[in-house]
């Protein structure tokens, strides 16, 4: 029987952090086991794939993204029981499960390491990056989390770890540690597993002979991107890994390849791509923190077109070549209204304007978990109750660079990856319902879940929650569903700042036009209006073919006629 390919392109997908998502078993901590209890809520919201963050054993060094056994689940999220009975369940909902794969790096406690340390002539040495360099490292490379990316482990012996030093790098150079990781993937797929969100992939190749750079930092070190992301040759190993795994299951693969040029996307998720289809980082991160996040630019601050245009380029290009996965948020970024609109402007209208703005370009979109909900960040006051490994280096950076603890905080704190990471809120109950009371969370929950929370949001017919069941509906359900998933894209009125505006043309022709003014404007229109679609607020004036949209308002319209 054929493998359908493109099961995906049609659902809506949902990143769970499993850590933060439900606590099953009343220790404080999400798990599987509460995971599967949700399902019932993820099927009404209209979810068909949900992409796990990491839950396989590991020390949790950086949040699950240090495995130590690929073929086990850790027991702070159960065990495989658990995961058996979460992927029959949710096939029952024909829900399809994701898990993360993260086989650029493993952690400093996989048995392969800890023999490799143990016996530098053993095969499993082979498996990663070991060097011999006297009087200091082998390079100059910065790791992503700062500092050297190698570490001593005795004499001259380095490993290299472009992320934490508990994330030794695997050779993939090493044809013995690929076939490791094939039968690993094979495990996952032959239990019913619906695909992978493939973390870091384009990290795999180095740059032959590892080299040196100019300095680009007091420190005397080189950013390592230039030399360990999108080298010439990786796309051998992605050929390799595909023909030998994905070709021969009915799955879904996603790849975290940030940096990939636009004349090789082709080669990832074309006709016939290394994956189904990949996250685009170029419009992701509006703001340039240098070497560090307190010296980044603060929500509309940054400049607008520039972000506009990346985000237009990566739908213009991506649309040429294959299907594109699109997201605002997820668990390595703040809050999208953080990002995007001053706080003194946040709203749930500005949530559900943002919502509007990412879910009907083309691609499969992606919610993170509370984004539903209109959550926002924590404003987390003090470095004790981080637990991101990223935020606690930013933190160092800062104090080093003469900011006061009171000072560094504030700043370091807005775009800390813990703000996606807290609890998720269930209800007003103590502990958000996340976990029972009288149990501490691993992390502090929302100081606004009294008001803020799943139960509230359900029952809200104008919240945030319902705009998005109503995109959903629309995405998947509707007369325009076809257009949405297969419309073509184009940028349209272009000449206003802070509006993103676009159509999709297909069997409809649908315009979304989304303003992040805090103004209200006028709009003229080059195009007649049919129907009003979706409307971020009630309110919605067009007279003769001048739209009036008020502070962050979004409005979806059905259109006579379009570029």
């Amino acid at each position: 029987m054929a493998i359908n390919r493109d099961w995906w392109k049609n659902r809506i997908a949902y990143q769970v952090y499993p850590r933060s998502f439900c606590d099953g078993n009343g220790d404080g901590t999400g798990d599987l086991k509460g995971i599967t209890s949700k399902l019932d809520y993820l099927k009404d919201l209209g979810v068909g794939v949900v992409w796990l963050s990491p839950v396989y054993r590991s020390p949790m060094d950086d949040g699950g993204y240090d495995i130590s056994d690929y073929c086990d689940i850790d027991p702070l999220f159960g065990n495989m029981a658990d995961m058996d009975e979460l992927l029959a369940e949710a096939k029952k909902r024909d829900i399809r499960i994701l898990m993360d794969l993260v086989i650029n790096h493993c952690s400093d406690e996989h048995p392969w390491f800890q023999k490799a340390l143990r016996e530098p002539d053993s095969e499993e040495a082979g498996y990663f990056w070991f060097r011999e360099s006297a009087g200091g490292p082998p390079n100059n490379w910065r790791s992503m989390f700062g500092g050297s990316a190698w570490e001593n482990v005795g004499g001259d012996r380095y490993y290299m770890h472009l992320f934490s030093k508990k994330q030794p790098d695997l050779n993939w150079e090493n044809p013995k540690l690929r076939e490791k990781l094939v039968e690993t993937i094979r495990f996952w797929l032959d239990k019913g597993l619906g695909g992978f969100r493939i973390d870091a992939i384009t990290h795999i190749k180095k740059m032959e002979g590892l080299p040196s750079g100019p300095a680009d930092g007091p420190d005397g070190m080189v950013g390592c991107f230039a030399y360990t992301r999108c080298i010439e040759g990786i796309g051998d190993f992605l050929t390799e890994l595909r023909e030998a795994t994905f070709d021969q299951y009915e799955c879904m693969t996603v790849a975290e390849a940030a940096g990939v040029p636009n004349e090789q996307l082709v080669d990832y998720i074309g006709p016939k791509g290394y994956f189904s289809t990949m996250f685009d980082f170029s419009y992701s991160e509006p703001y340039s923190y240098g070497h560090g996040w307190h010296t980044c630019k603060g929500p509309g601050e940054w400049d607008f077109r520039t972000w506009r245009n990346a985000l237009y380029a990566s739908q213009l290009f991506t649309q040429k070549i294959g299907y594109g996965a699109v997201f605002l948020e997820n668990h390595d970024y703040p809050r999208a209204c953080q990002k995007f609109v001053p706080e003194k402007d946040h709203s749930p209208a500005v949530q559900m304007m943002l919502g509007n703005l990412f879910f009907f370009l083309r691609g499969i979109p992606f919610i993170y978990q509370g984004q539903e909900l209109g959550m926002t960040n924590p404003s987390f006051t003090s470095i004790d109750v981080i637990d991101d490994i990223s935020t606690k280096n930013h933190y160092r950076v800062a104090l080093a660079d003469g900011l006061t603890p009171e000072e560094a905080m504030p700043l370091v704190a807005r775009y800390s990856r813990d703000n996606a990471r807290i609890p998720f809120p269930w209800d007003d109950s103590e502990n958000g319902g996340f976990a029972p009371a009288g149990v501490k969370p691993w992390l502090p929950v929302h100081p606004d879940y009294k008001t803020v929370n799943a139960k509230a949001e359900m029952a809200n017919p104008k919240g945030v929650y319902a705009f998005y069941k109503e995109m959903i509906r629309l995405r998947t359900e509707s007369e325009y569903a076809k257009t949405i998933l297969e419309g073509k894209f184009a940028p349209i009125l272009k000449q206003y700042d802070k509006l993103i505006a676009y159509t999709r043309e297909g069997e409809k022709k649908l315009a979304v036009i989304c303003s992040l003014s805090d103004k209200t404007r006028k709009i003229k229109l080059p195009f007649g209006v049919k129907n009003l679609v979706l409307s971020s607020l009630d309110s919605y004036k067009l007279e003769g073919n001048i739209l009036t949209l008020k502070p962050y308002q979004s409005v979806t319209l059905e259109i006579e006629e379009a570029f």
